[in-house]
């Protein structure tokens, strides 16, 4: 009988670094920067993203929620890659989301990856193509979201 799959606990600690700038006495009046810490990890400085006046230098929440999605997907499709020995000799991707006013907030709508996969030369290229309907699947993060995670690959052969 195989083992129960164990739970992945991840943890971070995050400190609001603007309060040095001053408190909280009107929505244009505080700073936005943070630090997200986790453990054994160098600190992240980040803020709110500029059309939420944080400071536009800095990673926001939406742009790590789009990074984690992408490296989700990457990282699934390159264990998936290996699992077949599919020889991937690069992988990059233009990803973007779409956040809209729903009535009462914003909230993401869409994200759109766009892997572009080189492959070895002489591999299978639909199969290739195939795969990232898999590492969707595959993808943890892309299944816990609460809007479409869709993807436009391009596939190319190596020299």
């Amino acid at each position: 009988m195989p083992a129960t799959p164990k739970p992945h606990d991840f943890t971070c600690q995050l400190r609001w670094t603007g309060a040095a700038s001053g408190p909280t006495t009107t929505y244009r009046a505080y700073s936005r920067t943070l630090s997200i810490d986790v453990p054994g990890k160098a600190p992240l400085p980040a803020s709110a993203a500029p059309p939420f006046l944080g400071d536009g230098t800095l990673h926001n929440p939406e742009d790590l929620l789009v990074g984690a999605l992408t490296a989700c997907h990457c990282l699934s499709y390159l264990a998936l890659a290996a699992r077949i020995h599919l020889e991937v000799v690069g992988y990059g991707d233009d990803a973007s989301g779409t956040m809209e006013w729903d009535g009462t907030s914003y909230r993401f709508t869409r994200v759109v990856l766009r892997p572009t996969v080189t492959v070895k030369r002489g591999s299978d290229l639909a199969r290739a193509r195939a795969l990232h309907e898999e590492a969707h699947s595959a993808c943890f993060i892309a299944r816990s979201v609460g809007f479409p995670v869709s993807h436009e690959a391009t596939m190319i052969e190596a020299e």
